[in-house]
């Protein structure tokens, strides 16, 4: 019979196709209106239309094939619906849950051989539905992922994923799995016995999936899982086993160490593994259930849901990135415009110290050929030698072959020649943060650039706009913000100037994806918005001792909040000489514009440290902390802090030294958004998280407000004004502001 819609009980089904033909139940996945399949309200109820018709075909059918008619197999969950749950409920999500677990297990136990043709990728919720197969087959494809990707977004595996991978890869082997949400490709999958069976190309999935079928059709050893097997055993053995007893021990204090109590889901999914691996399937699938319906519907999960998926696939489709309204240089796009993803060839960079270098190596571990220019070759070569550390370390461990290495070494010219710059489609400085260096440098460099290129200032704090007067072509100059360590921070902050055109914008922003980095575009400001911001978290943290709340509880607030390392540790490792500088620079540009700086009391106990106590940071060996030489040995709170700035009888809370160190950056961030620093919500979310290490579990400074409602978001700002001082104040225009940005689902 051809593909029928309608499901047993004549109700039209409108995300899958069945089609019954010799003694084979296909069912289909194709949600209308949608590119990818998922776990839609829709999609439910015809899963129980779709099984309830298998069950009633069950006398002829053979064999079920699962498929799907997208270009990936399934994408998961319906997130935007997960956004508008309450916390009432919670029930109703449970039977949900429940009810697709019973289709599940109806055409797991019919007795039928079930295949999964797993035709592209399938995540999260789509993983468990390939898992409904008792026979997986996947096109070979490196690019095709698998998984459970279910705890980035503060979730856990729900509709059986933790007790089948569980009970096939054991406790241990599926903890990354499940824990660490480790991905995996068909040939990984295949490895791991997730996957029995690869074939080329989608086209020989189906007859791959028939001949499977035609010898597992029989009555006398029915199709089933390894766990639906009087036989069965764990692998590895289950929590009695004295070996996994003792690992499990300690599971818990190692993960609460990681998590610091503020991300409930790893610990959520452990405990239903390890309460799930003690009791027969069944109900260890109802144990699963319980967990995701009373965390699917928590602050927690819609926050990180909210922007490591909507704000993060924003941001990868180019949601910020302008479309120019005059034709492109037509570098390489032939003519066609700025529709193309534009990639440099060739691009220059003006300084190899940290940075320089750290760019470098990302620009050539991505095919892109580098000119690494310093003031002597010696320099230039010491910053291509950075490369050559990195990647030893990758061909140690097997991971890059010494031709691979040779090959991207080889992308990278360390030169001290400014005419080697000569035809970089873009050059980016990345010299020390003076702004007649800077200026310098623009204007020997710039001339060299192809026709139609374009010059980036790598500054983390210097207004773009004022470094372009020293640009022949303000309109092509542009800050490219990258942090350090460049080889492993992903974000990237794209500054547009005053003067600087879409195309600039445009072009930066693929730049930065060519990178496999993750680029957020603002407009210009001192500081931008992730230093500006930046600047107020350590600068809170540096006030609170002054006022002489010990040192300690100012770095365990930090902690506690879930800031990477404490605001004092933090401006350490940063450099109190560099802040100092800042501040230095900042008073100049005050002056010369006829204003008055007015330094803030934390900016103020950081100039004392460096003036008046020679304390310069980790760099130097002795900032707030002390560093001792001893290799291993920890660094430990300077200890004249408590008699400098301590002050016995100071009253203070450690919920009110939190609520200062996320608010303080809560209400920058929104100060942002009213000043048109930032335009949009998820490059303000993005950034904080991965820019500056704001706390994963708030989903970033914005969605932290709108979390916590924006009425008690103001109350509570209003009261820590009052006692804390101006950096709280919510003027009328950034209460507006806030409003006006709030997501909607």
């Amino acid at each position: 019979m051809p593909f029928d819609k309608l499901g047993a009980n004549g109700e039209e089904m409108k995300t899958i196709q069945y089609e019954l033909a010799d003694g084979i139940a296909t069912l289909t996945f194709d949600e209308e209106g949608s590119p990818v399949n998922t776990m839609c309200a829709q999609w439910q109820k015809d899963l129980t239309e779709a099984t309830a018709q298998v069950v009633k075909d069950k006398e002829v059918i053979r064999g079920i094939v699962l498929a799907s008619n997208k270009s990936t197999f399934f994408a998961g969950a319906d997130l935007k619906a997960t956004m508008r749950l309450q916390a009432a409920d919670a029930p109703q999500v449970f039977h949900e849950i429940e009810q697709t677990k019973k289709n599940f297990r109806t055409l797991e136990t019919l007795g039928k051989p079930v295949v999964s043709c797993l035709n592209g990728t399938a995540l999260g919720g789509g993983w468990e539905v390939a898992l409904v197969g008792h026979y997986r087959i996947a096109v070979d494809d490196k690019k095709i992922q698998f998984g459970l990707p279910e705890i980035t977004l503060g979730l856990i595996p729900g509709a059986s994923g933790i007790t089948k991978m569980t009970r096939l890869l054991g406790l241990m082997g599926a903890q990354p799995y499940i824990l660490e949400s480790k991905l995996f490709n068909p040939h990984e999958a295949l490895e791991l016995g997730l996957v029995h069976e690869l074939v080329p190309d989608a086209a020989a999935l189906r007859p791959a999936a028939l001949a499977w079928i035609a010898t597992h059709d029989g009555a006398a050893a029915p199709a089933h899982h390894p766990w639906d097997d009087k036989n069965y055993k764990m692998p590895g053995g289950t929590p009695t086993n004295p070996k996994i007893a003792g690992m499990l021990a300690v599971a818990p204090a190692v993960l609460k160490q990681k998590t610091r109590g503020l991300y409930p889901a790893p610990e959520y999914a452990l405990a239903a593994m390890v309460e799930g691996a003690q009791v027969d399937f069944d109900t260890a699938l109802r144990i699963e259930s319980r967990y995701l319906a009373r965390l699917i519907v928590s602050p927690v999960a819609k926050n990180m849901i909210n922007t490591f998926f909507f704000n993060m696939n924003a941001i990868k489709s180019g949601r910020s990135r302008p479309t120019p309204s005059t034709p492109s240089t037509e570098l390489r796009t032939g003519g066609s415009g700025r529709s193309e993803k534009w990639k440099p060839q060739k691009v220059g960079l003006l300084g190899a110290g940290m940075m320089g270098a750290g760019i470098a190596y990302a620009q050539a571990s991505r095919g892109i050929s580098t000119v690494l220019k310093d003031v002597s070759h010696d320099k230039a070569v010491a910053g291509k030698a950075y490369s050559a550390k990195l990647t030893q370390s990758r061909v140690d461990k097997g991971r890059m072959s010494a031709l691979e290495q040779a090959a991207l070494l080889a992308r990278i010219q360390a030169t001290d020649k400014v005419a080697d710059l000569a035809g970089c489609e873009l050059i980016i400085e990345a010299v020390f943060e003076r702004r007649d260096l800077k200026a310098k440098v623009t204007q020997e460099a710039e001339p060299l650039l192809a026709p139609g290129g374009f010059f980036a200032s790598n500054t983390s704090t210097l207004p773009i706009s004022g470094l372009a007067t020293a640009s022949a072509h303000p309109d092509k100059f542009i800050g490219i913000h990258f942090f350090s360590p460049v080889d492993k921070m992903k974000l990237v902050e794209i500054i547009r100037g005053k003067q600087t055109d879409d195309d600039t914008v445009a072009r930066a922003f693929d730049y930065v994806q060519a990178l496999g980095k993750i680029p957020i575009v603002v407009n210009d400001s001192r500081g931008f918005y992730t230093s500006r911001t930046f600047g107020t978290f350590v600068m809170e943290g540096a006030a609170m001792l002054g006022e002489g709340i010990p040192a300690a509880a100012i770095e365990n607030a930090g902690i506690q909040c879930g800031m990477p390392v404490g605001p004092l540790a933090v401006l350490d490792e940063t450099a109190l000489s560099l802040s100092v500088h800042v501040l230095d620079q900042t008073r100049a540009d005050y002056v010369a514009e006829g204003k008055t700086y007015i330094a803030t009391p934390g900016e103020l106990i950081v100039e004392r440290m460096v003036k008046e106590f020679d304390r310069n940071g980790r760099a130097a060996g002795a900032g707030f902390y002390d560093y001792p030489e001893e290799k291993g040995a920890k660094k430990t709170l300077w200890p004249e802090l408590k008699p400098l700035f301590e002050k016995p009888g100071t009253a203070w809370a450690i919920t009110d030294l939190k609520d200062r160190l996320l608010y303080r950056q809560a209400v920058e961030t929104a100060r942002c958004l009213s000043e048109n620093v930032l335009t949009s919500v998820h490059d303000a979310n993005i950034g904080s998280i991965f820019g500056i290490g704001f706390p994963a579990w708030t989903g970033g400074a914005m969605q932290f407000i709108y979390s916590m409602g924006v009425d008690a978001f103001v109350q509570r700002a209003g009261e820590l004004a009052a006692q804390y001082g101006p950096g709280f104040v919510l003027s009328d225009e950034v209460k507006a502001a806030i409003k006006k940005y709030q997501p909607v689902y």
